[in-house]
Formats: C-alpha cells, structure tokens, sequence
C-alpha cells in the first residue's frame, strides 16, 4: 500500500478535521458563503469539493448551466446540490448516512434561496428512497480510500473519507442506474487515493463500464492527487 492510499492516514485527516479549532462556521467556496456544522466534512480542509463542483461544470472556467434533475448520494454540506439548483436544476434530491449532514444541506438550500427544489434525505445510499424515483443525474462524491473489510467506521465522519471493502462502492454500482431516467445518466467521483483497478473489477463484476469524463490533478498538502469523474453505464 502506498502512502496516498493508506486508509489510517485517511483516517487521522478525518479525525483532525473534526476536532481542528480553527474549524469556521462558514465557508466561502465557488463564489458563494456556506454554513458548516459540526461532525460533517469540511471543503475549508479538503480541495475535493471544489474540484468537484469543476469536474460537473458548476464552478470554474467550464462553468454552465445544469438542465433536469439531480440525485446526488453523500451531499456533505449541501455545496453540489445546492450549486447544481442555483445552475438551474429543477429538482434536486440529497441524501447523506449522517443525519447532521442533511440538516446542513437543508440550512444551505436556504441560504441560497433554492429549499423550494430541493429536498435533503437521511439515507444509507438509496435506502430511504422510493422504487419509482427516477433522476436525469445520479451522483456520488465517494469515500474512495479503501479499508479492510474487517474495519468498522467509529463515527459517521469516517464513512466519508474510508468504504471497508468496498462495499459501499459495490453497492453504488449495483444499484444506481435503477434511479435514472431514460437517458440518463450515472456518476461517480473517485481518485487516485482509492483502488482504481479494484473499482474496474468490481464495476466488471456488476456488468458497468467506466468512462472517464474528466479528471483534475491537485495538490493536497505533500500529494498530488489526480480526481476523476466517472460515467457508468450497462456493459
């Protein structure tokens, strides 16, 4: 395992975002101001969702308007939900597993003036929706280190930056081009911090292909590291 893909250094950035105390209350991100909770992922200590809201066209010089409906799986903040609304998406719906995660989505799309199209859901992945829901865009931001399968997260913090086994990644794959509509379409952002060929395997076991769509290579403090955002689709 190289250092960039240890799970224990994830672990302890995961840990110190949590009990940092220069953690803000607000943000400033994409040209816009942000609440921040406490216990949810924090973009103030992590380039991730900036580079995110670039990969999907919501910030930066590629920056365009966002046409249908979004279901994004591991909202955070609410910062890509809440971008893709104020890009004109006109139904929006975010799920997190943590519970104070959904409660700051809610407080952003408020912020932003966007609460009366989106809607933030407590949800383990796809649980908590119904069988009939069907979106033009199914996201998900995932937590793409890897962990042992034997490892068990000790907060929900943690389930944001490790997937023990790649279960969570399983799951994803198996289950969320069941959630689009026709036409559309399924997406995944991971990095080279993950398994890259151990996500083409499972993928494969799952009958999915992967396409690259875009990528981003940053520094983040002594790394360099390369996000990529994913299409799937049926093999």
């Amino acid at each position: 395992m190289t250092e960039i893909k240890n799970y224990l250094r994830s672990l302890e950035r995961s840990r110190a975002a949590l009990l940092r105390t220069d953690r803000p209350r607000t943000f400033a991100l994409a040209g816009h101001e942000w609440d921040l909770l406490d216990g949810v992922f924090a973009p103030p200590f992590s380039a991730s969702t900036g580079v995110a809201m670039e990969l999907l066209g919501l910030a930066g010089p590629r920056r365009h308007p966002w046409h249908g409906s979004l279901l994004e799986v591991g909202c955070g903040t609410g910062v890509i939900a809440v971008g893709a609304a104020l890009a004109g998406a006109h139904l929006v719906t975010a799920l997190d597993i943590n519970e104070q995660a959904v409660r700051n989505t809610e407080l952003n799309a408020l912020r932003h003036g966007v609460a009366d199209r989106l809607t933030a859901v407590h949800s383990d992945l796809f649980d908590a929706l119904g069988p009939d829901e069907r979106y033009d865009t199914v996201y998900w931001h995932s937590n793409f280190v890897l962990a042992p399968p034997t490892y068990r997260h000790e907060t929900v913090h943690e389930q944001a930056y490790v997937d023990p086994g790649y279960r969570a990644h399983r799951r994803y794959l198996a289950a969320a081009p069941a959630f689009t509509a026709p036409g559309g379409r399924v997406l995944l952002h991971f990095s080279d911090r993950g398994d890259i060929d151990a996500l083409h395997r499972i993928a494969a076991e799952y009958g999915r292909d992967l396409r690259v769509l875009d990528s981003r290579r940053i520094d983040e403090g002594e790394d360099t590291v390369e996000h990529i955002l994913y299409a799937i689709t049926a093999q």
